[in-house]
């Protein structure tokens, strides 16, 4: 039924990013990117919360259900996130002439990935069960602490050539409505992809 659902809700997403979608200002065709690469960004910020609350959950419980299903989320919000910086990348050449110029949110995406690749290294390199999933589970609950700061705090902080986000400094939404809607149906979309890579597994 998930799975049916999402197919639905792809084509639908698919459908208005390329037919329904104007051309924005100064941004022009490329904005339709935008439809993609914020949904990935916005996932990979909800797979390592839930890594790190399935984390919180294996120290509770010693259930090592809990520390599969926090390893999976991380892996998945590590592959998002490679998403996120690779359709950054062809934003960026697109409208700045360069797949990668150190801006602020292009900085700060760089040091996620190193982060939680840096949780798999130590997933792959701890052998005894339940050591590497007690080790997996702290490292998980304080590398989720950097995220909001690296992810919406510190990028704000500098100058940047990235566009202005959907909220803007005063906390308004700042997008044409219908560019709002398509947005949301795109976020809803991807969410609901993430839940399913989730369930594919037991958890």
């Amino acid at each position: 039924m998930l799975k049916g659902a999402i197919g639905i809700l792809t084509a639908a997403a698919l459908y208005a990013v390329f037919f329904v979608v104007p051309p924005a200002e100064r941004l022009g065709e490329y904005v339709r990117i935008a439809f993609f690469h914020i949904p990935v960004a916005w996932v990979s910020v909800i797979a390592f919360f839930y890594a790190a609350y399935r984390g919180g959950r294996y120290l509770r419980t010693r259930d090592l259900k809990h520390d599969a299903a926090s390893a999976r989320a991380a892996v998945l919000g590590l592959i998002f996130t490679l998403l996120a910086t690779g359709s950054g990348a062809i934003f960026s050449k697109l409208t700045w002439g360069a797949y990668w110029n150190w801006d602020p949110r292009q900085t700060t995406i760089f040091i996620l990935l190193l982060i939680y690749g840096a949780y798999l290294t130590l997933r792959m390199t701890m052998r005894e069960e339940r050591a590497r999933a007690s080790a997996s589970a702290v490292y998980a609950l304080f590398s989720f602490l950097s995220v909001p700061f690296l992810v919406f705090i510190l990028p704000r902080m500098f100058f940047s050539l990235h566009p202005s986000p959907v909220i803007n400094g005063a906390g308004q939404l700042d997008m044409d409505r219908v560019m709002l809607a398509v947005l949301m149906l795109c976020l809803v979309d991807v969410t609901l992809i993430f839940a399913w890579l989730m369930k594919r597994r037991p958890s």
